[in-house]
């Protein structure tokens, strides 16, 4: 299931790193909102179009197919570096000590082969799309407006390559944690029980209720 993770820091090289990449997902992920209210915007301008002018937005889909993969994929190492995505862990909730970092690592480890083999394929499905020769540098195009893809594809070999960055610093992490028998180890999400979850979100609120004082 997908839980709620804490990511510990420190002052040390992998943890600086973990940490800069962070805000660059951060980043992302901001952007990701706007491509989500983006489509509101346009849905709102196509329906009134639609309904008081009798005109809705020309190439509607086309600008959703173009905004998808802002939301599907901009969003994914932010959520791997917060312990965001589903897991199974019945087994691994059992776990403590050198058997829970040894099986995150291979888990880790088998997340970021398929990440090298997925930035290798994305990133030729969008050469094969980009050509500087040709008009808008696109040699496809979207059905209603002609609009280029290759801007599109690209988001999904660049989304894949700040997750390989990501899984490469918890890979690191997870070794680390295993060889020194770690118990709070930095860089590495770490899965909060339902009760540890509960009272921070309640802090989290009585610290917004206390600010609206």
């Amino acid at each position: 299931m997908a839980g709620t993770a804490s990511v510990l820091t420190d002052d040390s090289p992998l943890s600086r790193l973990d940490q800069r990449l962070f805000s660059i997902e951060k980043i992302l992920v901001f952007i990701g909102g706007l491509a989500i209210f983006s489509l509101m915007v346009l849905a709102v301008f196509s329906v009134g179009g639609r309904n008081f002018f009798n005109r809705p937005l020309s190439g509607y889909v086309d600008w959703i197919e173009q905004i998808m993969p802002l939301i599907a994929f901009v969003g994914i190492a932010y959520t791997q570096r917060v312990g965001g995505h589903i897991r199974m862990d019945i087994l691994v909730g059992q776990l403590k000590g050198r058997p829970l970092w040894l099986a995150e690592f291979v888990a880790t480890l088998a997340m970021l082969l398929l990440m090298i083999l997925l930035v290798w394929g994305s990133w030729a499905h969008f050469q094969r799309s980009f050509d500087f020769s040709v008009p808008m540098w696109s040699r496809d195009s979207s059905i209603d407006i002609a609009l280029p893809l290759w801007p599109a594809k690209l988001l999904a070999p660049v989304a894949f390559f700040i997750l390989t960055l990501r899984l490469t610093i918890q890979l690191i992490g997870f070794g680390r944690a295993f060889a020194t028998n770690a118990t709070h180890p930095v860089a590495v999400p770490m899965v909060e029980d339902a009760a540890t979850q509960a009272q921070r979100e309640a802090e989290h609120v009585s610290g917004l209720e206390e600010d609206s004082k």
